[in-house]
């Protein structure tokens, strides 16, 4: 992924926005939040504003107005410019084509689960199953309703998306945790001898020698 000016991804649906016609910044959160894209992107309004001074800075916004409403305080509408527009295009066309790498935290808990046992591990995934269904079945709902409500696809692309990843990150549990509970993860007896020793009050260098034995001498693939 290229290195863009301003790389948070509020900053592209401020751009975004101000295409469609321009805006003040609280009127850019509340038209995000009514369309539901806090969904998927990180929606704060502090950040709000450090997002819209750096999109000042790099040329790709500019305020078009002021406007007062009663004794409220002067409120500044921006507008995007020609820069930003381009810029807004490529950003974009950059995010749909080209994969990136993302750090779930989900996939960080996997790579360190030798901390805990086997069978502790295979219960919190369980537990994480139980969660997915229900978030699933919410969002599935979510989704027949609004198609039902006659809320054209194109409006729900990216929730559509959402809940195909949440199915195959369910499968993907499912089946890991039922291989966990029937003892077939390759290195698991290992893993399970580690979870026992560490249990009992075992050295460092007890650990490390079983560690040893399960790994080839060289595991470099």
């Amino acid at each position: 992924m290229s290195r863009r000016p301003v790389s948070n991804p509020l900053a592209l649906a401020v751009l975004a926005s101000l295409a469609e016609r321009p805006m003040y910044p609280y009127e850019i959160t509340t038209t995000l939040r009514e369309r539901g894209k806090d969904d998927s992107i990180r929606l704060n309004f502090g950040s709000l504003y450090s997002v819209i001074k750096s999109l000042e800075k790099h040329g790709f916004i500019t305020p078009s107005h002021s406007e007062r409403e009663g004794n409220r305080p002067e409120r500044v509408v921006y507008e995007i410019t020609e820069a930003g527009k381009v810029e807004a295009a490529a950003w974009l066309r950059e995010l749909l084509a080209v994969p990136s790498k993302e750090y779930p935290d989900v996939e960080a808990g996997l790579s360190l689960i030798a901390m805990l046992s086997p069978e502790e591990v295979a219960a919190l995934l369980c537990a994480r199953l139980a969660s997915l269904d229900a978030e699933i079945r919410t969002r599935d709902a979510g989704l027949t309703g609004a198609a039902a409500a006659g809320l054209p696809e194109i409006f729900l692309v990216e929730a559509d998306y959402r809940l195909a990843m949440l199915r195959a990150e369910r499968a993907w549990i499912d089946r890991f945790a039922a291989r966990l509970e029937a003892g077939e993860v390759g290195g698991q007896d290992g893993w399970a001898e580690m979870a026992r020793l560490r249990a009992a009050g075992a050295s460092p260098e007890e650990i490390e020698e079983v560690v040893r034995r399960h790994l080839p001498a060289d595991p470099t693939p």
